[in-house]
């Protein structure tokens, strides 16, 4: 969840800091007070587009800054940072933006300068910002066929990744075919280049790590004075009279002559005893090595100039003698492809044709798993509009599947487009009212409805899209009385799985609040700054009696207020209650 987030400097806010609980917490204020500039500096720091009209004026730059505590091992947060080498410790991560008044943005993660690209991906796993003016990821039919695998994971995942690993497959052999069905003449000066660098490589008789080898020859020779000389120093300091093997025999005889008489002594004698003869027959390798030794000027020649020959090859085939020998292979197979072309093409789509056929089942095999889980989904989907008061809405989970145009026969595995999540193509469909067409959500037009649908999609998807934060910026516009205490509810159900942040204009939704925030502007030194404070209980009913009446605090309105937090907490506790009973 966002533990802490940061603002300096951005629009009307000098700088605030908001710590963030668990649970459900509301943001309320007069309308300008800079509520949504705090969605938008959280936007920011999830990847969204900046601008410098968000720099404060007068500022060099806005920074923006959240800190994220993540509990769950298995959350896909901690998959992102291993891909992009981004270490989470202590289950704690850090995004920072900056925006500086020349345009420029600056991104990072744990202190790590990253791309906005990269920014985005951390983002999206973490927060999930509503509005009633946004198409987000639910709205997005791109997004649905995700959405119902994630809604019933068990069943397709092992399915998914069957039909993953072959499509994969398939796409690879279907590039090769593509690659060697191309003209005569580009495949003709093709093969030429390959037949010149393959008898290039040829000519140079190169040998598995013969670069290392020629190195270390080339260092050897090249340091052939100072080799001998640190050979023959520590030769002469160890063989001879009054020397140090000389001066060891001398502590090993002295020793041994009284071993008898004192154990330590024998035991000392012996270890001395050992090591005298380990430097002896060091010392006579050291004397082979000396001795064995040849300076050679023509060699090192010879060294560098077949050095100078692999480098040259180096810059245009690989980085080493074994890469070289290894593009060698390659090209030599690809040269025998393409001189038998026919017989590889028609080895290649004998391939493909057996693929598709073990591709299509799979495809199929997702298609019947998502089809039983669409029918489930349909059926929580109806249940949660009918909370909403949208009983006479209808939900339905649309299949299609696209035509391959480049498909040879009619073939069912060859006929049908495949893409990487098989070749269902899924839409989720609403219509609202009786007799009403079923539609696009992203058709729907009235507000209120929508806003309702939303609740109802995020309610079922929050637990399993593993999003920490769920932001909703004003989503209860349009709506009021039962309907919104229903909306109210609903959002704060969603709380249950994942931290939501709420700024609404409606009592119902406020009183729900684990946490009130309430923002305000206040001026001084001739500027006008964003404050946010938390309500204590009493401050909240002022605040709601404010939301109920508008200016004038009423001890009616008042009364409202005590009376709507007595009721969200006496919603509370039974829903805690339903909560327990259902996990036994």
């Amino acid at each position: 969840m966002l533990t802490e987030l940061s603002i300096r400097d951005f629009a009307i806010i000098d700088e605030v800091s908001i710590t963030f609980n668990e649970g459900l917490t509301v943001l309320t204020g007069e309308t300008g007070a800079g509520k949504s500039i705090i969605i938008d500096a959280v936007q920011l720091l999830a990847g969204g587009r900046g601008s410098i009209d968000y720099v404060r004026h007068g500022a060099k730059k806005a920074e923006i800054e959240g800190l994220f505590t993540i509990d769950n091992k298995n959350h896909p947060i901690y998959h992102v940072g291993s891909q992009y080498g981004i270490e989470i410790p202590g289950e704690q991560l850090v995004l920072q933006r900056t925006i500086t008044a020349n345009g420029k943005s600056i991104c990072r993660v744990n202190s790590k300068l990253v791309t906005l690209a990269i920014l985005k991906e951390f983002g999206k796993k973490l927060i999930d910002i509503h509005s009633q003016h946004e198409t987000q990821s639910l709205m997005d039919p791109e997004n649905h066929i995700e959405l119902l695998d994630m809604y019933d994971p068990e069943p397709i995942s092992k399915a998914k990744e069957e039909y993953t690993d072959l499509f994969n497959k398939l796409s690879s052999l279907k590039a090769r075919y593509k690659k060697f069905s191309e003209n005569e003449q580009e495949m003709a000066h093709r093969l030429d280049l390959l037949q010149f660098q393959m008898k290039e490589l040829e000519q140079a008789n190169l040998v598995p790590n013969e670069d290392d080898d020629l190195e270390e020859e080339r260092t050897s020779l090249a340091n052939y004075e100072k080799i001998h000389h640190a050979l023959q120093d520590a030769y002469n300091a160890l063989y001879g009279e009054q020397k140090g093997l000389e001066w060891l025999n001398q502590a090993q005889l002295a020793l041994q002559d009284s071993s008898s008489y004192d154990p330590f002594i024998a035991q000392k004698a012996e270890e001395v005893s050992s090591n005298y003869f380990v430097l002896e027959e060091l010392t006579y390798d050291l004397r082979n090595h000396i001795e064995s030794l040849q300076y050679s000027p023509d060699r090192l020649n010879e060294i560098e100039s077949r050095l100078n020959e692999i480098n040259r090859l180096k810059k245009k085939y690989g980085a080493t003698v074994n890469d070289i020998l290894e593009y060698m292979a390659k090209i030599e197979e690809e040269i025998e492809e393409i001189t038998n072309k026919d017989s590889h093409l028609s080895h290649l789509a004998q391939q493909i044709n057996e693929t598709a056929k073990d591709v299509y089942l799979e495809a199929k095999q997702l298609h019947d798993i998502r089809r039983k889980a669409s029918e489930s989904l349909m059926k929580a989907i109806h249940e949660e509009l009918k909370e909403l008061y949208l009983e006479k809405a209808s939900f339905s989970i649309s299949f299609d599947h696209k035509q391959n145009e480049q498909a040879i026969h009619d073939d069912d595995y060859m006929s049908i487009d495949l893409h990487k999540n098989g070749f269902d193509r899924i839409r989720f469909l609403i219509s609202t009212n009786t007799g009403e067409p079923l539609k696009p959500l992203n058709k729907v037009a009235s507000g209120g409805e929508l806003s309702r649908i939303m609740l109802v999609l995020k309610n079922i998807f929050a637990k399993h899209q593993g999003v920490t934060s769920v932001i909703f910026d004003e989503v209860d516009t349009g709506v009021s009385g039962r309907v919104a205490q229903a909306m109210a509810e609903k959002i704060f159900q969603i709380s249950s799985d994942s931290q939501v942040l709420c700024i609404t204009h409606l009592p119902q939704v406020a009183a729900m609040a684990d946490t009130h925030k309430f923002i305000e502007k206040r001026e001084g030194k001739n500027r006008t700054a964003t404050i946010v404070s938390e309500l204590p209980m009493e401050d909240q009913v002022e605040e709601l009696s404010r939301m109920i009446t508008g200016t004038e605090l009423t001890d009616t309105a008042k009364e409202h207020g005590r009376e709507l937090l007595d009721l969200a907490s006496i919603f509370k506790k039974n829903k805690d209650k339903n909560n327990k009973k259902s996990r036994y």
